[in-house]
């Protein structure tokens, strides 16, 4: 089993920056692909962001693109998230979740699915983001 852990969450003020931290523990080697995704008021879960573990290639939804940046550090097992330019419209409760995914290596470079589109195995509790108006 893989466990989640997530801090950083808060309140800021609009057009503030929060960043996120996730670790991951237990059987790390599981896992390929770290992310966010986010559940607002009243609204279905979206996926945020994530990243391809060693591979080091990110994904994001189009909200949040050029906004938002995802990296990893390996030597803790711990993904950030840098959230940017928030917006009212960002706050939610932000789940970092992790999976097990194929990537094929062809002549153009990695094939890679993207992680935003579901397949998640593990979920962390939640962080709540509240972005004032």
């Amino acid at each position: 089993q893989v466990q989640l852990a997530e801090s950083g969450g808060g309140t800021v003020e609009d057009g503030g920056s929060l960043k996120l931290s996730c670790t991951a523990s237990g059987n790390i080697y599981s896992i390929n692909v770290m992310g966010w995704f986010r559940q607002a008021p009243g609204k279905e879960r979206e996926g945020v962001a994530a990243i391809w573990l060693h591979i080091d290639r990110a994904h994001y939804a189009d909200s949040v693109k050029d906004r938002f940046t995802i990296s990893q550090d390996l030597t803790t097992n711990t993904a950030y998230l840098q959230m940017k330019n928030l917006m009212p419209e960002d706050t939610a409760v932000y789940y970092c979740a992790a999976g097990l995914k194929s990537a094929k290596q062809g002549p153009m470079g990695w094939d890679l699915p993207n992680p935003l589109e579901g397949g998640m195995d593990h979920w962390g509790e939640g962080t709540l983001v509240t972005i004032s108006s």
